[in-house]
Formats: C-alpha cells, structure tokens, sequence
C-alpha cells in the first residue's frame, strides 16, 4: 500500500531528528517512569523553542496594542504582527498578505465563511457540498447555514479504503450548488484528497470551493494559488505554533465583497451613529484586539519549518508512516480504518477485543500519547461501522524506535485485555 504524498524530498539530505528533537523542551520528560512518545500531532502538536521564545519577547520587550499608536512599542508590536502576516502569506503561496485573515484557528475561518459568504449568497433551496469525511468544524458550520436559509447540505461518499469517490462528487455538484467546503487531509483517516481535480470540477460550475487545510499545512507544501481555491483555512497550533491562533485566507476579491464577520474596534474606517464604514480586507474581518503574541508564535513557527524545508520534512514523514502503517497493521488483531492510496500523517486503528479509550489508557501508563475516540469526525466513524478508534499522528521529531514503542505497547494492551 503507497502511503506517498511528497516524495521530491527524498534526494536532500535527511532531517536530522535528534537535533530536532533537542528544539521541543517538552519532549524531556517522562510519564509515568517512561520516556515521553507523543503521538497526538494531528490533535495538537508540540512547540519548538523558537516560538516559544518569540511568545515571551514579545511579552517582554513589545507588549503594545498594533495599529494607530504611535509610541515605540506599539510601532514594534505592529511591525512583528504585520511580518508574521506576511510570513503567513509567502508559506501558503498567497498573492498579497491582504488575503491573509487571522482567525483564533481552523474552525473560526470556516464558520466565518459560512457566515458571511454562506449568508450572502447561499438561499433557499440552495446546495452546499461537502464529503463524507469531514471534520465536525466543516459540517456543523453549514449545517447552521442550510437550516437558517432553508438549502441542503450534500454529502460525497468514501468508499472502504477512505478514499473519496471522485465520479460522485462530481455528479453531486448541482446547477443549486452554491459551495464546495472539503477537507485537504482528513484528521480521522490520513486520507490526502485530489484536491486540484475536485477544485476545477467546482470551478466548471463557477462553484467556489474552501479548504479545511489543518492536517495538511504540517505535513505538505501547500500553494493556494496553484490549487486554485476561493478559501482556505488552517490552525496554528497543529503546525507547532501556538493555540488560540489561525489563518483563513480568501481570494481578495470574495474578501472585498463579503460583509464583516463581527463587529467593533479597528474593522472600521468610520464610525457615527447614521453609519458605519468597514475597514480594507483583511482589517475588515479582524475585530478588536487579535491574538498578537499568537501571530508572532505563527510567524516563528512557519520559520522554523521553512528552515528545515518542507520538501524534507515531508519524506521523513511519509518514511515514518510506512514503517508505522505496516508494523501496526502486521499485528494480530489489529485493523486498519483508512488505507488510502495517499495519506499523510495518521494512522488510525482498532485493536480487536479493546476499546481505544482502554487501548489509550494502557499506552498512557507506557508514556506514549495518542488520541482515542470519534475525533471530531462521527460520520467517518458511522460509515465504518464503529464508534471511535485509536489514532497515532506523525510529526517533524516522531521517530521509527517511537513507533516500534507504540507496537510493543499495542502488545501489552493486547495482553491485560486477553
């Protein structure tokens, strides 16, 4: 089974994972008497000291409020916000860092979407698509949107490997379809979406298209512009910066059109008590005072990985998944939920005989940390029959001896339960 997603890096020279390792003080530690193995990246993922220092700096030596003010500090605090944004713009390949809205993460830079956008221009009896194996963040949010204004939330199905089934897809993008939302990586399965042939299919109807990047942006690059599509939305803290902080980016000239998302300080360029005028994209979408810290951890940790590039940390990644993939599924008793051609970053199973919840618990008291349960993705785990699995999530200082942990711990799980 391929697990390839970007395989260009495999001629550079090889990451240096110890070192590595050596930037997140968070992996010195033990649980439980054993060394940490953390393998929870696609719910959250560990911060280098490179952010962490960029946080207290700021705290330290900036701490302003951005915008207007003309005292030094301010002036600082503004200027690191204003890099971050275009450090933001030149990681995800935007054309102006006007295209680039801070969010407080993923989920926030879709329900902004579906509210201002979705409102404007999704009525009754309108269609909204999405796939069968999205995170709750791209259901709910639409959901809310068809029941307001009467539309129809379609869903594209994924066959037995998790795969979507692209002939599907396109024969439910209706002349009613008013938006695509999909998931460029599903956080449940791995499973990586031919992205650019779903975008064009949509585009042929002049239907626009956002994109869940969560589980993406840490593990591939990623090009907006050359995928093409309206919006895309992703979280810091998954990509080891900080919680709290995220990015939605939009086509500008959508951005211009849409109303604002919330109201208050700074989205505004006047305000009396007959009229309010909004702010220029991207200040429009940003009320009151953002997470600057946050921004300045984001910018710090996009850095970070463009100093390591991301053409190498893919092929290690996809290296640690292989090895992943075929010792946990060679385990008696062990099935595989998602086995696409293409995934990144997630390997997600069930131990025959074990909850996950009791799997989890056990691997607790080995020092390892995955995730258990539905992962916020309940139509994912009805459409195989179960109610939750174990998930093991790939990151930049995972390492092969990690995984060979995790199976021995898989094994003694397999043995209290026997």
């Amino acid at each position: 089974m391929s697990t390839a997603v970007h395989r260009s890096g495999l001629g550079q020279a090889a990451l240096d994972v110890e070192r590595i390792r050596r930037d997140f003080p968070i992996l010195d530690q033990t649980i439980h008497g054993k060394k940490l193995v953390y393998l929870d990246n696609a719910a959250t993922s560990q911060k280098p000291r490179a952010v962490i220092d960029a946080m207290v700096r700021y705290y330290e030596h900036d701490n302003a409020n951005i915008h207007r003010g003309v005292h030094t500090l301010s002036v600082r605090a503004t200027e690191a916000h204003d890099e971050a944004r275009e450090t933001v713009r030149c990681f995800i390949q935007a054309s102006d860092a006007s295209e680039i809205i801070f969010t407080r993460g993923a989920t926030e830079a879709i329900n902004l979407v579906a509210a201002t956008y979705g409102r404007a221009n999704v009525g009754a009896g309108d269609e909204v698509l999405i796939t069968a194996m999205e995170h709750h963040s791209n259901i709910v949010p639409w959901q809310i949107l068809c029941e307001e204004k009467g539309a129809h939330l379609r869903v594209a199905p994924i066959n037995n490997a998790g795969e979507l089934e692209l002939e599907a897809f396109e024969k439910l993008i209706s002349p009613r379809t008013r938006m695509v939302a999909v998931a460029h990586v599903s956080n449940a399965l791995g499973t990586v979406n031919p992205l650019r042939k779903m975008i064009q299919m949509a585009h042929a109807h002049d239907v626009p298209v956002l994109v869940d990047g969560a589980q993406a942006v840490p593990h591939m690059p990623v090009d907006v512009q050359a995928l093409g599509c309206d919006f895309y939305a992703f979280s810091g803290h998954k990509v080891y910066g900080p919680t709290g902080i995220g990015v939605l980016y939009g086509k500008e000239e959508l951005l211009a059109e849409m109303p604002p998302y919330q109201g208050g300080g700074d989205m505004i360029s006047s305000v009396t008590f007959a009229k309010t005028t909004y702010n220029v994209v991207p200040y429009k979408f940003e009320a009151g005072t953002p997470d600057i810290a946050g921004a300045i951890g984001l910018g710090a940790a996009l850095n970070y990985i463009n100093d390591l590039g991301m053409e190498r940390i893919a092929a290690h990644e996809q290296d640690l998944l292989a090895y992943a993939t075929d010792a946990v599924g060679s385990l008696p008793g062990v099935r595989l939920i998602g086995t696409a051609r293409e995934r990144a970053g997630v390997v997600s199973f069930i131990l025959e005989g074990v909850h996950p919840h009791d799997l989890g618990t056990v691997l607790d008291r080995e020092g390892i940390a995955i995730r258990t349960g539905h992962h916020c993705a309940q139509p994912v785990m009805d459409r195989f029959g179960i109610d939750a699995t174990a998930r093991a999530s790939l990151a930049i200082y995972n390492t092969r001896e990690e995984i060979d942990a995790l199976v021995e711990g898989i094994r003694v799980a397999r043995e209290v339960f026997a």
